[in-house]
């Protein structure tokens, strides 16, 4: 595979059976969390998109709001993936590590390949940075980075020549830094500055001042790379456009297009949406980009809590609209009550969680996938709900249309699981065509019932579903509430047979998903055989490209990915029986696992990580290997 660097003779780590002319590359860029390395890398993201590559990215955040500067907590990361074929994940190894300080290198450096290029700033490499990183002695020195191709000059000083003439104190001339960075990095990999120098004209607008530094900061890296002498580490590299079906396409994160799907639910369906949410890492950007999209009918709240968020999106749920809220773990703990009472009253709501490190507070930038048992099961009593996850982030546009469906299909909630690394992240988007969309709109009940009394549980014979009617509707006034009703009356009754039975009603409602949602098929491979790779949610990429790896090399295993995690589809149970070996990746401690052989009484086995970071290919490719030769 051809890379932006020169690889050692004879490594072929990233070779593949039949694509050792495969081009792709991986690259990070990591700094201090004042560095500005989201906005870097979500730049040269850009850029990449317009040069037609196909991408994924990792954004790595700090846990700390602002950790304090130089030290090995507060170090910021964004790491992209992109080539001239198809890019499942932000990949395993970097070919190109920039390092702004020497936090960044401490941290980032285990994960560098071996011969890979090292870009790293001699200016941040003083005595009092090498103390915050613990480093004994400056590893510019000492040999320690002779595994790596290393090109080391002050980027920091250049930074200061650039923007010299603009009069900028030094704390903000060196903020260019990340500018001077990018400039550089995009002569590398043959990439225009012109869509960059657009945006930082629209981001700085009327300060002229620091527009202009940063725009010259921009040129002077771009021209470092044509002009000094870099023909040895490093040379400018140019990926060809991958193959692409026409169409319009985009960059989008999993935020932006679990936001764009619900709106497109809300008019698929015909209803205004409500929106109540709560700030919480990584769940407030859907906040964030469906208060951008009021224009089609989207109403946002941000309440005063969790719990206020929840029961305010329940009572739009009541009064007739497409209800959504959203949070992640900690939050969707404090909702509990409120989605039990959602349950009870049988009302449609889209409950979105975007899953981080846990228990508690734990690793809120990190990525998790440990809230599945707390999707499933965790409400006080019997309190089904179907849960649904999305696989990548262009995958939540589609999810999200789903989550919509079912919701007000089935007069349920909905549970929408994604995680950390979806809702940062970022890959092309082919935009869809509206009209390949099937509308699902909503009839509110209107008729008068014949006693003159209105049954608020009256149900469809098929789906089980129960009337929704709008607040106001002449003549059929009723009560709704988290206190057990009657199934024949709606009225409040506590007797034992009619718990027994609304239970069980509850209950069979959300089995009967299964009825209307696709049968589950297989992503790679035959539906039988010795090994099937079983996944969910962002394990996604890795997966797939773990499975046509070794397929590649002759093996026999398969990859079946799994969106509707409750109920199963009707077919998972007999499709998973018929393979000798069942592997189960995911980023917790076994809980999708613990679900399949449960429902399924399957031998499944678990591949587990809790690390914070996602799967690496090579991670999965040995546990498969494993398997197959025991």
């Amino acid at each position: 595979m051809a890379t932006a660097v020169q690889a050692p003779e004879g490594d072929e780590s990233r070779m593949t059976a039949g694509e050792a002319r495969r081009e792709s590359v991986v690259v990070r860029f990591a700094g201090d969390s004042g560095d500005g390395m989201q906005l870097t890398g979500g730049q040269f993201t850009l850029s990449t998109a317009l040069a037609g590559n196909d991408l994924a990215t990792f954004p790595d955040f700090p846990a700390e709001i602002r950790a304090p500067q130089g030290t090995l907590f507060g170090v910021s990361a964004f790491q992209i993936h992109f080539g001239s074929s198809r890019v499942d994940t932000a990949g395993d190894e970097p070919d190109v590590l920039v390092a702004m300080n020497p936090a960044a290198l401490k941290t980032n450096l285990p994960s560098l390949r071996k011969g890979g290029l090292l870009i790293v700033d001699t200016g941040a490499f003083g005595e009092r940075n090498l103390q915050k990183a613990h480093y004994e002695a400056n590893p510019l020195n000492d040999g320690s980075l002779a595994p790596f191709q290393l090109l080391a000059f002050d980027i920091s000083k250049l930074t200061l020549e650039s923007v010299k003439e603009f009069g900028l104190g030094n704390k903000d001339a060196l903020r260019c830094k990340n500018m001077w960075t990018l400039g550089l990095s995009l002569w590398m990999f043959g990439r225009k500055r012109g869509p960059i120098i657009d945006w930082l004209k629209i981001k700085f607008g009327k300060n002229e001042l620091l527009r202009e530094a940063n725009i010259a900061a921009l040129n002077a890296g771009h021209a470092y790379g044509e002009t000094a002498e870099l023909a040895g580490p490093v040379k400018q590299f140019r990926l060809a456009p991958a193959d692409a079906e026409p169409g319009l396409y985009r960059t989008v994160t999993g935020a932006d297009a679990l936001a764009l799907g619900l709106v497109a639910g809300a008019k698929l369906s015909g209803l205004p949406m409500f929106f109540g949410g709560y700030p919480i890492t990584p769940a407030s950007a859907i906040l964030h980009a469906l208060a951008r999209l009021r224009e089609f009918d989207v109403t946002t709240f941000q309440a005063e809590d969790e719990i206020a968020a929840i029961c305010a999106t329940i009572g739009a749920a009541y009064a007739g609209n497409l209800a959504v809220t959203s949070s992640s773990g900690p939050g969707i703990a404090l909702k509990s009550e409120a989605m039990g009472l959602a349950v009870m009253t049988e009302l449609p709501l889209v409950i979105v969680n975007s899953q981080r490190g846990g228990p508690s507070t734990g690793l809120p930038t990190k990525t998790e996938q440990s809230d599945l048992y707390q999707a499933v099961y965790g409400r006080n009593g019997d309190t089904p709900m179907p849960v649904i996850a999305a696989r990548s982030p262009s995958d939540c546009f589609d999810v999200a249309i789903e989550a919509c469906r079912l919701a007000l299909a089935f007069m349920t909630p909905v549970m929408l699981l994604t995680d950390g690394y979806i809702a940062n992240a970022a890959e092309p988007w082919k935009v869809p065509d509206a009209h390949d969309y099937v509308p699902f709109p909503v009839q509110f009940h209107e008729e008068m019932p014949e006693t003159g009394k209105l049954n608020p549980y009256l149900r469809d014979h098929e789906t089980l579903k129960r009337v929704w009617v709008k607040p106001g509707t002449p003549g059929l006034m009723h009560r709704i509430g988290g206190i057990e009703k009657s199934y024949d009356t709606g009225n409040i009754d506590y007797s034992a047979e009619n718990h027994q039975k609304m239970t069980d009603t509850r209950k069979a409602k959300i089995e009967g998903v299964a009825r209307y949602i696709p049968a589950q098929t297989v992503e790679e491979g035959p539906e039988k055989g010795a090994l099937v790779v079983v996944g969910w949610g962002s394990t996604y990429g890795p997966i797939r490209q773990a499975v046509s790896h070794v397929r590649a090399a002759g093996h026999d295993v398969a990859h079946i990915h799994i969106r509707y995690l409750w109920p199963f589809p009707a077919n998972l149970g007999d499709l998973l029986k018929s393979y000798d070996r069942v592997l189960v990746p995911e980023m917790n401690t076994g809980q999708l696992k613990t679900l399949l052989r449960d429902q399924f009484l399957v031998d499944a086995k678990s591949l587990n990580k809790v690390s914070g970071q996602p799967f690496r290919i090579s991670e999965i490719e040995a546990a498969i290997m494993e398997m197959l030769n025991q």
